[in-house]
């Protein structure tokens, strides 16, 4: 601001010579050396790597306001005009003072201006032996424009500081405010998670105890006992998928992403759930056009896909088709698992993410959260993108980061 309104008195000074009379060579050295002092100073602010502590603040500021008085005086001295028009940057002083310091400086500040103001009509007529008696009510209007100047950019300073501490501390307040509903919600989650964990654990385990003390206490038949054995190496290798789903949610791996043929993931998917179809007399279609490459992890992807798919089989009606669709779009590969079937109940809809939530009988509630945690880690969504009336779809979209290519089937 300082460097523009020095160019400016000059380009002033210079365009109207007429009335100005031509700027001396004290004048233009004076103005030139003004010029390249804040330009240097301007320089070394914007090349400093740390902040300038707030003594240093304070000196600088003190040195450009004595600097800029000296300089508005000195510019009028070689002006020699009762009107001098670089009178104009005392306002600079009289502002950086309400910036920078407290309303007594700025008030002192403004003083000095005003005396410099009245000083130069006094050294005027010592020099000319007359000035005009109006010059006197110049002054004393401009004095009080530097006082009214001064006095209203402290106060719009003071209000904008006080506003900013009162921000800071609202900011405090909201953070700290965030950091406890933040640990308050965690604390729940682990809760939740916790009393989930006890309730999956609690039944399998119930159901080994009493199984076992029936096979080994009470008078069975070899039949009977061979059966409740049966059912305890049942809830036993349950209780062993529970733990593993649990461990492969809780400490998900990092994936290893590599260029894969996501087609024969789907092949392979297919393949493996057509047992579990065949149970529940569903059909399952896997449609897509050509072959789809991209960047993946093809055991997590298979994972995903796999509880995507046992799910929609699940949950489709009998004799019934599941459809599994893939195609590639300009920057990811997107694969849809289609049931028939009316739509996810809107209190259900809201968890169905959430670990160990589940509706289906003896279903452990992490197959959803699996598929999106193992998705999620290889840059991919999983989202639900249609709820009814007629058919249910899940969508699995994984980015393109290098390339995608589609070959015909020939």
């Amino acid at each position: 601001m300082h460097l523009v309104i020095l160019a400016i008195l000059f380009l002033v000074h210079t365009l109207f010579a007429r009335h100005f009379g031509l700027p001396s060579r004290p004048l233009i050295a004076i103005l030139a050396g003004a010029f390249l002092l804040r330009a240097l100073q301007l320089i070394w602010i914007q090349g400093l790597t740390q902040a300038v502590s707030s003594r240093g603040l304070l000196w600088l500021a003190s040195a450009s306001v004595f600097l800029n008085l000296a300089l508005a005086f000195a510019a009028a001295v070689f002006t020699d005009r009762a009107d001098a028009q670089y009178f104009v940057l005392l306002v600079m002083p009289v502002v950086e003072a309400a910036f920078r310091f407290r309303l007594l400086v700025t008030i002192a500040v403004t003083a000095c201006a005003a005396i410099l103001n009245f000083l130069w009509i006094g050294v005027y007529l010592q020099r000319h032996g007359s000035v005009r008696p109006n010059e006197y009510f110049e002054a004393g209007t401009i004095s009080m424009i530097y006082a009214f100047v001064g006095i209203l950019v402290w106060m719009l300073i003071n209000n904008l500081r006080r506003s900013e501490t009162e921000l800071a501390e609202y900011l405090s307040i909201l953070r700290q405010t965030q950091e406890k509903l933040v640990r308050e919600e965690k604390l729940a989650a682990i809760g939740r998670l916790s009393s989930s964990i006890a309730h999956e654990i609690r039944n399998p385990v119930a159901m080994i105890s009493s199984s076992l003390a029936m096979a080994i206490r009470g008078q069975l038949e070899p039949a009977e006992r061979a059966r409740m054995f049966e059912i305890a190496a049942i809830q036993a290798a349950r209780l062993e998928k529970l733990t593993s789903d649990f461990l492969a949610y809780a400490r998900p791996r990092p994936p290893a992403v590599a260029y894969n043929n996501i087609s024969d993931i789907l092949a392979y998917v297919a393949e493996l759930a057509k047992a579990r179809a065949a149970e529940g007399k569903v059909k399952i279609n896997v449609d897509f056009v050509g072959e789809l490459y991209c960047e993946c992890d093809p055991t997590l992807l298979q994972q995903s896909l796999l509880n995507l798919l046992m799910n929609a089989i699940d949950a489709a009606p009998a004799e019934s088709t599941v459809i599994v669709s893939a195609k590639a779009g300009e920057n990811e590969v997107a694969i849809d698992v289609e049931n028939v079937g009316s739509g996810i109940d809107s209190e259900v809809l809201a968890r169905i993410f959430e670990p160990f939530f589940t509706t289906k009988p003896g279903g452990s509630g992490l197959g959803l959260a699996l598929a999106k945690n193992a998705t999620e880690g290889q840059g991919g969504k999983l989202t639900l993108i249609q709820n009814g009336p007629t058919a249910v779809t899940f969508r699995l979209t994984l980015p393109v980061r290098n390339r995608t290519l589609t070959k015909a089937v020939n």
